[in-house]
C-alpha cells in the first residue's frame, strides 16, 4: 500500500527525499494527536501521512512551513526599520511643541580628518614583524 501511495505522491511532491521530511513531519504531528483529513482504513501514521499528501488534503507548502517553523529555535522578528525623513520630522515637531526629546535615538556623529591626518597616522604604523614560519 505504502509504495503505490509513494508514487502517487511524487506528483505532488517531486523531491523524493522532501516528501520523506514532510510525510514523516506530518506522522509525527498524527502521533501528537493532530486530527486527520482521511480515514485511517488500519493503516500507521506514515502511510496516513502519504495518502493525505497524495489526495491533496494537506498542502505541501503548509506541511514545508510547519516543519521549517517546528525546527527553528530562534525566530527573527522583521520589524520595519525607521524611516530617516519621519525620524528628523518627529524631531522636529518634538523641539517645536517643547516636548522632551528622550525618546528619540540620539544622531550618529563621525569625526573628520583631513587628508595630512590620515598619511601622517599611516606613517605611524609599525609593519608587522617578519618570521620564519613562512
Amino acid at each position: 500500500m505504502a509504495r503505490v501511495t509513494v508514487e502517487d505522491c511524487i506528483d505532488k511532491v517531486e523531491n523524493r527525499f522532501e516528501l520523506v521530511l514532510l510525510a514523516s513531519h506530518r506522522a509525527r504531528l498524527i502521533s501528537q494527536g493532530s486530527s486527520i483529513t482521511i480515514d485511517r482504513d488500519n493503516d500507521k501514521n506514515p502511510v496516513v501521512a502519504l495518502r493525505e499528501i497524495a489526495d491533496e488534503t494537506l498542502s505541501p507548502d503548509d506541511l514545508k512551513e510547519d516543519l521549517i517553523h517546528s525546527l527553528q529555535k530562534h525566530v527573527e522578528v522583521d520589524e520595519p526599520e525607521p524611516d530617516p525623513a519621519s525620524l528628523l520630522a518627529a524631531g522636529g515637531a518634538a523641539s517645536a511643541s517643547g516636548e522632551e526629546e528622550e525618546d528619540l535615538p540620539e544622531a550618529v556623529t563621525f569625526d573628520q580628518m583631513s587628508e595630512e591626518e590620515l598619511l601622517a597616522g599611516i606613517e605611524g604604523l609599525v609593519p608587522p614583524e617578519k618570521s620564519d614560519d613562512y
